[in-house]
């Protein structure tokens, strides 16, 4: 018996989710015999289903075997035939109908309610039967994605396409994109990058700050260099490293699918190129061995390890570390003295989806990071990256001097210690 399975792309608008589901599934439907239903929460006519966008795309891609109904579509070599369906107040046998389907497209699945999707679910149960899920996320709470996307689990691909993974993009689109997020951050991160809806006030990062913050104002700084690590700690999860001098934030990059050695190999070349003052890792999970790896190679004076859930500097103000440092960045951001960020949508969408709380004592504590994962659809790297360049002050004292192993020489080990002043 074959298991159902499950795709879920989501994001925001121009990404082309539905052109590509329906070529999809009009290229699947010439080379077997297929039974697709494709429904939606409402459907009062066939004018709101993609029964008009799978015709243009028959007409586009020129596919002769497709016959076109008033109410189906059906391929006359293979049998494959597409049905509309709305859920919304149907009879539950009537959707109980469906039983038999090879695919089930849910289109605009931000709408099925959670009535809908408790009966629509168990109902496609033929054996290697696919439900294809495209979605804009509107609230934090969408039944569908806290059912599937919260934590897919391995009969479920979850993808996140926007308009800048979609090469087929009109320019057009691109230049609304851009000119919402110049008016309105906070209606470009729903709108274009498919962020649900927050509640502002629960926010620790206004989309305002990161806004500003992402406005080009400088090329260098003399302050030391600070570099945060956030290593990877699942399948999906992305190793993010964040460059930061002072109140330049310059260089941001992420890897996908590294082992600890990868990733000690990736900072040890950053190390010994750029020649940071301090680099903080993230030690919880994997980060530990990365830290581990690092030491032996003699980059101790170089390399702090940092746990999230440990104490605060500042005890009486965050009530952890991982606190401290959001709330050392969220200050950094809304300083007077001009911030630069890189303008990176990942970077901001994490930056701004971060709710805030408060414990007993009136200290600042945070969701946890589980919930931030579930409610936008992944791990906020790249944010956790630039918060850790926050980790502990670090200040201007001469470049390090121990860079790894077969670095230091005895001349140098000398001329140290006669500048302090220590006799041999």
């Amino acid at each position: 018996m074959e298991k159902k399975r499950y795709k879920l792309f989501y994001g925001g608008r121009g990404g082309g989710k539905s052109f590509a589901f329906a070529d999809c599934l009009l290229l699947k439907g010439r080379t077997e015999k297929l039974f697709i239903a494709c429904v939606r929460e409402i459907q009062e006519s066939l004018t709101d289903s993609v029964y008009k966008l799978l015709c243009d795309r028959i007409s586009y891609n020129q596919f002769e075997d497709y016959k076109i109904y008033s109410d189906r579509i059906e391929n006359i070599a293979t049998g494959t035939k597409f049905i509309f369906k709305g859920l919304r107040d149907q009879d539950p046998q009537k959707i109980k109908s469906l039983e038999g389907v090879d695919i089930a497209w849910i289109e605009e699945a931000q709408t099925i309610s959670r009535k809908s999707w408790e009966i629509l679910d168990p109902t496609i149960r033929k054996d290697g039967s696919e439900i294809w899920i495209s979605m804009n996320r509107e609230e934090e709470n969408d039944p569908i994605w806290k059912s599937l996307g919260a934590a897919p689990d391995n009969r479920t691909l979850v993808v996140k396409v926007n308009y800048y993974d979609n090469p087929f993009c009109p320019e057009e689109l691109k230049t609304q994109a851009a000119k919402c997020k110049e008016q309105n951050y906070d209606d470009y991160l729903h709108v274009w990058l498919g962020e649900p809806r927050v509640q502002g006030e629960r926010k620790l990062i206004s989309s305002k700050d990161v806004k500003a913050a992402m406005v080009p104002k400088m090329d260098n700084s003399s302050s030391p260099l600070v570099i945060g690590v956030d290593i990877a700690r699942y399948g999906k999860d992305k190793t993010a490293i964040c460059w930061r001098k002072g109140r330049w934030c310059y260089k941001l990059e992420a890897h996908s699918f590294l082992d600890n050695v990868q990733v000690a190999n990736i900072l040890t070349g950053i190390i010994k190129e750029d020649r940071p003052h301090r680099i903080f890792l993230d030690v919880g999970g994997q980060g530990a061995g990365v830290y581990d790896i690092l030491r032996d190679r003699g980059f101790g004076e170089i390399i702090r390890g940092i746990n999230f859930g440990g104490k605060a500097m500042l005890e009486d103000r965050y009530a952890n570390k991982r606190a401290e440092m959001w709330g050392e960045a969220n200050e950094w951001l809304r300083q007077e003295l001009p911030v630069q960020i890189p303008d990176d949508d990942e970077l901001s969408g994490d930056l701004c989806a971060v709710e805030k709380g408060y414990d007993h004592r009136g200290r600042l504590k945070l969701e946890e990071k589980e919930n931030v994962r579930e409610r936008i659809g992944r791990s906020p790297d790249k944010g956790d990256a630039f918060v850790l360049t926050f980790a502990e002050p670090v200040f201007d004292v001469g470049t390090p001097s121990m860079y790894g192993n077969g670095q230091v020489t005895i001349e140098s080990l000398f001329n140290q210690s006669n500048r302090r002043d220590i006799g041999w």
